[in-house]
């Protein structure tokens, strides 16, 4: 896949002195789902709407398709579909009114067919002729995204598409990535919802404090830095670890039937080995044993290094 979005050195200083944007460099390769993880604050707001034009940088260029953001503002804007966190919707239009009403801002003509579809695949047909002051919270978000759809954009950006919405809307959302992937739309999100992101993204980028920390394929990135846990079943239960298997920093569970022993698995040696050489040695037996990975959730606070009931933790799916 060759390169739709190219960023470089982007930064964003706002008059009070915050850095939004800190050195942000990143290319976006055409076709592929890319999910954007930070906390609250984290700058992922801020670097989507520098990229959509909507936010003028304090430095740096971005490039989409070859043209400049800034240069080429209306080409640029024309390949781009946003859905903002916020609803901002005219709310005394009707849902198919202001769909079509998007599609004619960017200078596309009337396609009946498409908005039909369009509206279907986001169950909101039925609604078309509503006002938009009488839809749901949820409703009114399948509308953002229709009007981000409707002139039919390379590329695709969702701010938050799915917090706080039904599991309704976020199963018709994913349904919906699934299908714009397959006609190569590019899209990129940002999520507080992780397991979205371990599901969905070709890569996954993570941005704290206005700086982008990492951005890895995913399968890499879970190799790269996830941690494995051995889990053994005991024949016997144990009061407490025995005094020789101290150094492999072993988890003894509450009811003393399991041991949890974590290891490094691109390390150059699990350390498995010796350690059921030393189980045999002091007559520790199990009858059962199985691995587990790292979930890209734990990779997430670990590279943060933020505790799991911090203010900025990652939102759990309810």
């Amino acid at each position: 896949m060759s390169d739709l979005i190219n960023i470089q050195n982007l930064s964003k200083v706002y008059s009070n002195g915050f850095k939004a944007l800190d050195d942000v460099s990143l290319n976006i390769k055409k076709g592929e789902i890319l999910a954007l993880l930070g906390p609250n604050g984290a700058g992922k707001t801020t670097l989507i709407s520098a990229i959509c034009g909507l936010v003028n940088p304090t430095g740096g260029k971005v490039s989409v398709a070859g043209y400049d953001i800034i240069k080429d503002y209306r080409k640029t804007r024309e390949l781009i579909g946003l859905v903002p966190q916020e609803l901002t919707n005219n709310q005394f239009d009707t849902v198919l009114s202001t769909v079509n009403f998007t599609r004619g801002m960017f200078g596309k003509s009337k396609n009946a067919a498409l908005i039909e579809e369009l509206l279907k695949d986001l169950t909101l047909w039925e609604k078309r002729n509503s006002l938009l002051m009488h839809l749901s919270g949820g409703m009114k978000r399948r509308v953002l995204i229709a009007k981000a759809l409707a002139h039919e954009p390379e590329i695709l950006f969702l701010d938050e598409p799915t917090a706080g919405v039904d599991v309704e809307l976020r199963q018709d959302m994913w349904r919906l990535i699934h299908k714009l992937r397959e006609r190569g739309v590019t899209i990129i999100l940002t999520t507080h919802y992780i397991e979205e992101a371990e599901e969905m993204a070709d890569r996954v980028g993570v941005i704290a404090n206005g700086k982008l920390l990492l951005v890895e394929e995913k399968s890499v990135l879970m190799g790269r830095l996830g941690k494995k846990a051995l889990t053994m079943d005991l024949v016997t239960p144990l009061e407490s670890i025995p005094e020789s298997l101290k150094s492999y920093d072993l988890e003894l569970s509450n009811d003393g039937n399991t041991l949890k022993y974590s290891y490094d698995n691109q390390g150059e040696s699990t350390g498995i080995t010796a350690l059921v050489q030393a189980l045999s040695e002091v007559n520790v037996r199990f009858s059962d044993l199985h691995t587990e990975q790292s979930s890209l959730e734990e990779i997430f606070i670990d590279l943060l290094n933020v505790p799991n009931d911090s203010n900025h933790m990652v939102e759990q799916k309810q």
